[in-house]
């Protein structure tokens, strides 16, 4: 699936930015982000917490990473903003995802209001990219050399499976900071919400691997986080 007899982006810088990554969002989410939600305007509020910020400290460092180390990660950078035949097929897990959710609602007997406000919609359009880009576009995509690659007949090694869970877990802990910041960090636990976050970061990895592209996880993350908001 990967080639792992190219050079390797050192484990050191992998966890220098990891480090990097969370202390400078629990910053962020603790002392900055507060004055951002004073601001009057919701669109510009918005914008300058998800558009302007998020990309700043996320998606401008992982850019840089990813055209330095292009000859060390698992797929290059020409081959992120691909789409090609072939991925066609994935294109189903858009109605699954709907799907998932009027069932849940059909279950739990909620009914369905659809709405969304501009700044959700901002969100949306910016969440899915900045999370994609650092998630899957650089952090699976450096560590993914590091196993062991599947075997003739197997769709992943278990190696690839451990990089999988360990990338999913990272991607639940970016959460922490605003979970914590917004009191509702032992909720999201009690009530199992954190499982869905586990299990949708799994799925978009496997499509990014699948697809060796960062279209199908992007769109993806978009489209699950507007029906979320859409029906909530």
């Amino acid at each position: 699936m990967t080639d792992n007899t190219k050079q390797r982006v050192p484990i050191s810088t992998l966890i220098l930015y990891s480090v990097y990554l969370y202390a400078a969002w629990f910053i962020y989410h603790f002392f900055i982000i507060k004055y951002i939600n004073n601001i009057p305007n919701e669109l510009i509020s918005g914008v300058v917490n998800d558009g302007i910020c998020k990309n700043l400290i996320w998606t401008l460092p992982a850019f840089m990473l990813i055209g330095k180390y292009s000859g060390s990660v698992a797929f290059s950078p020409n081959k992120l903003i691909k789409f090609e035949k072939a991925h066609i097929k994935y294109l189903l897990l858009f109605p699954a995802f709907l799907l998932y959710i009027l069932f849940g609602m059909l279950i739990h007997k909620t009914p369905i209001a659809i709405s969304v406000t501009a700044k959700q919609l901002i969100t949306v359009l910016f969440v899915g990219l900045t999370e994609e880009i650092v998630f899957r576009g650089w952090l699976l995509n450096a560590t993914l050399p590091y196993a062991k690659p599947s075997s003739e007949g197997e769709e992943l090694s278990p190696s690839q499976y451990i990089v999988i869970g360990i990338n999913a877990l990272m991607f639940l802990a970016i959460h922490f900071p605003r979970w914590l910041s917004e009191g509702i960090f032992v909720f999201n636990f009690a009530s199992l919400g954190f499982i869905s976050i586990i299990v949708l970061s799994a799925v978009f990895s496997l499509v990014f691997i699948k697809t060796k592209s960062l279209i199908l996880p992007v769109t993806l993350h978009m489209f699950w986080d507007l029906i979320i908001f859409a029906v909530n």
